[in-house]
């Protein structure tokens, strides 16, 4: 078998094998089974080695032997960062789990206010930044199957070697890619499957590269003494460190570590506990000290063993080749086919994420709507989007391979990808720290840095007179010397990755900074910027799911801070009512979310207040202290912003309001006179009558025993007629005053109502016909029965008294109304005026047929009663007569006999 036929099949074999391995591990995850090694922290750490490409397993010899140590910078960028995890890193992941984000765009997108054009934006990006780096990988492929198979006669021109070998490893990339991460969808973007089957290929480079690397050491070199000393007399440590290029290199590589689209995937979508955060700060930056400890040896003795022109940057393939250890370089050359293909599924599959969820959906529901549109339709959609999204983003990966000419070294193609994706950092960073950063900032901050690093790297890559011309680079565009793309405004000497990375970061950062701080961000931005920002503090990963009561105490204190402290007492003392929880704060059911919704959009808005409730009860992260910031500054602004265009009409309510309150006290000040010339009367009246007949029995002699019992009785009546006057003055004091003392029973309607008609009828007013239906009546309460039954009392003796018919007569009807009682009392007088309806429960109203008898107290009294009883009575217009209804509270009804 020729060794291009056994490469095919080690191939083909090993693909196989991780499609087994994935296949595997989904499968017990949807069975529950082997959970200590799909979360397990030594997985998720291996997962990140999705780092080490292809770029990293060929490139880093390459990159030696061309730049000496300056390899080592890829490393340090993120070691650095995930060294320092507890500051960026853990905040990302409580962040992913908190919000639900399934890739970087879903991240920005979310913080400034959900804005699809931004996430539009991002995407975008994304696919043109990562285009060169999938190019990187389809020409590590070939050119490491060209070196492979270099012994085949004729293959470097017609085989895999030439460029239509590449578009079928392009082919097959896309094909495995398709096949491996697009055959079915999962609700949080998470592919276990996926993640085992990158830390089987993280331990098969590392094991390839170690393995090469001990060849080399022991079977080339002599040993690690003879092999420090090679190195020692080689170029490699004669090399100068560039400060510049340096410190630029790990300022990219760290960017890209965090804004990647890969990176994000397995860092923070795929990550199942926070706590694996904690292995991976010190168990990654071993694995990378462990992949790159053979680096530098294998490119000295490469340098010395291997003929001159050899590329270096596969001399972890050419070195066993040459000396013959064809197994040891099948093994090298799966290292890196394993690091290239897994670059590209994950890579492929958190963009084609992007692409579907934030280019194809939207727009796919726009032009669905108005149509019934079933779940199985929009999941086709979704999968089929994904997959020719892989396809399209392999081939543009294709397409820069091809215009490039795929002979630039490994690492200057990966510089340029880490440049354009480090564009997302200002935006990523400024909205993880920074509350006052926007949409506005965001967006000209990414389309700005964005821009420059086409124009001054990306576009040159491509060499000259492809995308820009010769003229272009020597005298700049549109003729304007300054703006030259290697030298731009005029800043000449510089590499042009420390060129590019200089001018594209700076004017990124300031152009996000100063529009964030020229614009003010919307009601949505602000909370998720309060958010994203105070994450720890609130976020449902650190405390779980809101508990009911905490949601109602948060929802209350949002609800004061907007609509005012009664306003808010009123709402939720009414819907606990309704709920059966008199004094406790109501739960957050549904129908109450729906009122308080509805309140507070008059305030902020129905967008901001469905957003501002949906944050405390939905169980994510923000803060009741910033929802009250947010809530202060949206009231500040509405009040702002409406203020000129208010008020004049302010003014004219307010006018009319004094009208309407000048009437009230003018009405209030006529019934407060007569009820002062009332008092005077009716207390004067019977304590003459006292006076004048204790004066005839302590002063008349001689009367009968008739006549002084007729004379003390006279007095009697009168005492009690005083009596019952100062009693229901006093009593009305103390129920305004809040003195009253409830004397909770249990007792039957039914038997209550037989009370009051009894003692309403012995009383000295006219006989009055009483109709019932008693079925309705046989409810027990749990009240005062004492005081609602003066409550009926006084309704009944309202209706003796003042019922203009001929043959009164008095309807007692209760009825259920919505989980609450009501007892009306309906006779069939004339009703009470219009007019005088807003002032008959105040105290000393005396309307209508009321001929100058009684001090007007009983309505006021009534009133007084039912609202420290929870309940309330109002008047009823009833045809053809006069009602009033009592609403007893649902919790004064215990239960249906």
């Amino acid at each position: 078998m020729s060794s291009l036929n056994l490469l095919i099949l080690v191939c083909l074999a090993y693909v196989v094998f991780l499609f087994l391995v994935a296949f595997a591990a989904e499968q017990a995850g949807v069975r529950g089974r082997a959970r200590w090694l799909l979360r397990s922290p030594l997985v998720y750490t291996l997962s990140l080695s999705i780092y080490c490409t292809a770029w990293t397993f060929y490139g880093a010899v390459g990159n030696a032997a061309r730049s000496g140590f300056e390899y080592v910078t890829i490393y340090l960028g993120p070691s650095l960062v995930i060294l320092g995890w507890w500051w960026i890193l853990r905040r990302l992941v409580r962040i992913g789990r908190s919000h639900k984000v399934t890739s970087i765009a879903d991240l920005i997108s979310s913080r400034y206010g959900k804005s699809n054009a931004l996430a539009i934006v991002v995407t975008v990006m994304a696919v043109i930044g990562v285009t060169p780096y999938i190019a990187l990988q389809l020409q590590s492929v070939t050119q490491s199957l060209s070196i492979f198979t270099a012994a085949e006669e004729g293959w470097s021109e017609t085989g895999i070697g030439s460029n239509a070998g590449t578009l079928w490893i392009a082919a097959g990339l896309a094909l495995f890619t398709v096949l491996f991460g697009t055959r079915n969808l999962n609700a949080n973007e998470r592919h276990h499957g996926v993640v085992i089957a990158i830390a089987v290929e993280s331990v098969v480079k590392l094991v390839a590269l170690l393995a090469v690397g001990v060849f080399v050491v022991w079977g080339l070199a002599g040993g690690v003494a003879e092999t420090l000393a090679r190195i020692d007399a080689s170029a490699i440590g004669t090399w100068q460190v560039d400060g510049s290029r340096w410190t630029t290199l790990i300022f990219i590589s760290a960017a890209a570590f965090l804004c990647l689209p890969r990176m994000f995937q397995v860092m923070v979508v795929e990550n199942d506990d926070e706590r694996h955060l904690h292995v991976a700060s010190w168990a990654f930056p071993l694995y990378l000290m462990l992949i790159s400890l053979f680096v530098v040896p294998i490119a000295v003795i490469g340098l010395e063993v291997l003929p001159e022109g050899a590329n270096p940057d596969f001399f972890v393939l050419s070195l066993p080749l040459s000396q013959g250890q064809e197994g040891l370089a099948m093994l090298s050359f799966l290292g890196g086919f394993s690091s290239a293909t897994s670059m590209v599924i994950v890579a492929t599959l958190a963009l084609s994420t992007m692409v579907s969820n934030h280019v194809v959906m939207p727009v796919f529901l726009h032009l669905r709507q108005g149509t019934a549109t079933q779940s199985g339709d929009v999941r086709d959609v979704i999968i089929l989007s994904r997959r020719l999204s892989i396809l399209g983003i392999i081939g543009l990966g294709y397409i820069y391979f091809e215009a490039s000419g795929g002979s630039g070294a490994l690492a200057a193609i990966g510089l340029v990808s880490f440049a354009g994706v480090a564009q997302f950092l200002p935006a990523m960073l400024g909205g993880l720290f920074w509350r006052g950063a926007t949409k506005s900032g965001a967006m000209a901050g990414l389309g700005v840095g964005f821009v420059l690093w086409m124009f001054t790297l990306l576009f040159p890559s491509f060499g000259r007179d492809v995308l820009l011309s010769t003229q272009t680079f020597d005298e700049g565009l549109l003729g304007l010397v300054w703006l030259r793309p290697q030298a731009l405004f005029g800043i000449e000497g510089l590499d042009p990755i420390v060129h590019s990375v200089l001018w594209s970061m700076v004017l990124n950062t300031a152009s996000f900074v100063l529009v964030s701080l020229l614009t003010f961000p919307h009601p949505l931005e602000r909370l998720q910027g309060a958010q994203f920002v105070n994450v720890f503090e609130h976020s449902a990963a650190n405390r779980g799911w809101y508990a009911s009561v905490a949601e109602s105490e948060d929802l209350m204190i949002m609800s004061q801070r907007i609509l005012g402290a009664e306003e808010a007492r009123r709402l939720f003392d009414g819907q606990a009512r309704e709920q059966g929880l008199p004094g406790h704060l109501p739960e957050p059911t549904p129908e109450f979310l729906q009122v308080l919704e509805r309140e507070l959009s008059g305030s902020v808005g129905a967008a901001t207040a469905h957003a501002m409730i949906g944050q405390i009860v939905g169980g994510t992260s923000v803060s009741v202290q910033d929802l009250m910031a947010v809530a202060d500054e949206s009231a500040q602004m509405l009040e702002y912003s409406s203020q000129l265009e208010t008020k004049s009409r302010e003014l004219s309510q307010t006018a009319a309001q004094l009208r309407a309150a000048n009437e009230k006290l003018t009405q209030i000040s006529y019934q407060k006179d007569a009820f002062l010339s009332q008092i005077s009367h009716e207390l004067r009246t019977p304590m003459t009558s006292i006076r004048a007949f204790s004066e005839i029995l302590r002063d008349t002699e001689g009367l009968g025993p008739l006549e002084k019992a007729k004379y003390a009785n006279i007095i009697h009546v009168e005492a009690i007629r005083l009596t019952r006057l100062l009693d229901d003055l006093l009593d009305l004091s103390v129920l305004e005053n809040g003195q009253v003392t409830l004397h909770l029973q249990t007792g039957s309607l039914a038997v209550l109502l037989d009370q009051a008609v009894a003692m309403a009828q012995a009383s000295e007013a006219r006989a009055i016909q009483i109709r019932r239906r008693r079925l309705d009546e046989t409810i027990t309460l749990h009240t005062d029965l004492d005081r609602l039954s003066q409550v009926f009392i006084n309704l009944i003796t309202n209706a003796q008294k003042y019922c203009a018919a001929e043959t009164p007569v008095l309807r007692i009807e209760v009825t259920r109304l919505k989980g609450r009682i009501a007892v009306d009392f309906i006779d069939n007088g004339r009703g009470i005026p219009v007019e005088s309806r807003d002032v008959m429960f105040e105290k000393f109203s005396r309307i209508g047929a009321q001929d100058g008898n009684g001090a007007g107290l009983g309505l006021a009294i009534c009133r007084e009663i039912m609202t420290r009883l929870g309940g309330d009575v109002s008047y009823l217009d009833a045809t053809g007569g006069t009602g009033f209804r009592v609403h007893l509270p649902e919790n004064l009804a215990m239960a249906a006999q």
